[in-house]
């Protein structure tokens, strides 16, 4: 090598060396710079909102960090989603997501983002069973009674919390598996279904423990059946779908904290390894629970397999079905 060569090779590693400094001088400084941000994709009062709640003081409290809960609600979580990708991503913004993340990129036209590439989860707060309940008052006893209506093409109608929501896909896969026909009713969020579960006005619901367990508590709805894999601490008696007669049927609900992919890998690390302590943490994995959780956590790349799964299942559950989002 030659001296001019020599030269050339010496100012190309310093401009290495310096379009690299930034990131490291960012990522050794977080997160003293400014409060962080948890963007919770649903309105106040869902899951999503109470799952970032719960883990915002003690993640606060372990990173010495203010943390912020701001929830950008609309369209199953895309409008907090995009609002996360468009800010910095510096570490200072991440969003709180239900598991209609896993149906947005193959439901809704025009995805402002891509879900695979575009971010990177965090962490895998948890799964919960759905609960498919029936209205004290029907002809709905057993999810046996369910079953033969639905081969009999009885009109059987159920409604969940949303078009294109995890429920009403897990229906359309059930359906699509027996040989059944459901008529589905959208509602707009947990409140109203549940609100006209109770009354009577639907004759069966798909939605979480968290939803679900008060009105069955209060013995205004009854459960038949649960999606998860196994039975659930919640409801012991009440048996799940694969048990019921259709063997390897599982649609769980999950939450996840998800970040940019364009954030620096050592913020990535740390702030998984700072959610698994939160996750950890007694009071917390008491108040998940209670909402009827059951506690993932584990690597990013557990996250990410996770999720990835879920997008392609319900992808093709998507296009079998032909649905469409509202």
């Amino acid at each position: 090598m030659n001296a001019q060569q020599s030269s050339r090779s010496f100012v190309k590693s310093l401009l290495l060396i310096a379009a690299f400094l930034p990131a490291v001088a960012m990522s050794q400084a977080w997160p003293t710079k400014q409060p962080i941000k948890l963007v919770a994709v649903f309105p106040p009062g869902g899951s999503v909102d109470q799952v970032a709640r719960i883990i915002a003081p003690v993640l606060s409290q372990q990173l010495g960090q203010s943390i912020i809960v701001e929830n950008k609600g609309g369209a199953s979580g895309v409008i907090g989603t995009s609002s996360m990708l468009s800010a910095p991503a510096d570490g200072y913004t991440f969003a709180v997501v239900f598991d209609t993340h896993g149906v947005n990129q193959s439901l809704i036209p025009n995805m402002p983002y891509d879900s695979k590439k575009d971010i990177v989860p965090l962490v895998l707060v948890g799964t919960s069973a759905m609960v498919l309940t029936s209205n004290v008052g029907n002809e709905y006893k057993t999810f046996a009674d369910v079953v033969a209506a639905a081969k009999a093409k009885k009109n059987v109608s159920f409604g969940t919390i949303g078009n294109g929501s995890l429920g009403h896909l897990a229906m359309a896969l059930l359906g699509k598996n027996g040989n059944m026909e459901f008529n589905h009713i959208p509602y707009k969020g947990g409140g109203p279904l549940m609100t006209d579960a109770v009354a009577g006005h639907v004759p069966l619901a798909m939605g979480t423990v968290f939803l679900s367990k008060p009105h069955i508590d209060n013995k205004r709805i009854r459960p038949l059946a649960v999606t998860s894999s196994k039975r659930v601490a919640e409801f012991p008696d009440v048996p799940t779908i694969a048990e019921a007669g259709f063997p390897g049927f599982e649609a769980p609900a999950w939450w996840a904290v998800l970040a940019s992919a364009k954030t620096p890998p050592d913020i990535v690390k740390r702030m998984n390894e700072e959610l698994n302590k939160v996750l950890h943490n007694p009071d917390v994995a008491h108040k998940l629970s209670a909402q009827g959780i059951d506690i993932s956590g584990g690597s990013v790349d557990k996250a990410k397999t996770f999720i990835d799964k879920q997008i392609d299942v319900w992808a093709k559950v998507v296009r079998d079905n032909g649905i469409k989002p509202d």
